[in-house]
């Protein structure tokens, strides 16, 4: 099952779970910010070769997902 990294405070974090949602895609929502422990191990993943443009560009990385394989994406549409 997907595992998606977020937080509700994030506009593109709301999308990705209105859609995935609404496409009837099944995942489990790790709030980043309501839950430490979900933000731990998103801080661990964010130190992946994944994440380097996006720390190169001064971003986040959220909505962050985590497929059934152990690879990262940050394009739920792929998902639609």
């Amino acid at each position: 099952m997907l595992k998606i990294y977020g937080s509700p405070h994030c506009p593109d974090c709301v999308n990705c779970k209105a859609e995935l949602e609404a496409a009837g895609v099944a995942f489990v929502y790790m709030d980043i910010t309501g839950n430490l422990m979900f933000l731990k191990k998103f801080l661990k993943l964010r130190e992946s070769a994944d994440f380097d443009a996006v720390r190169e560009k001064g971003q986040i990385g959220i909505p962050c997902i985590l497929r059934e394989d152990d690879t990262l994406t940050f394009d739920w549409k792929e998902f639609l």
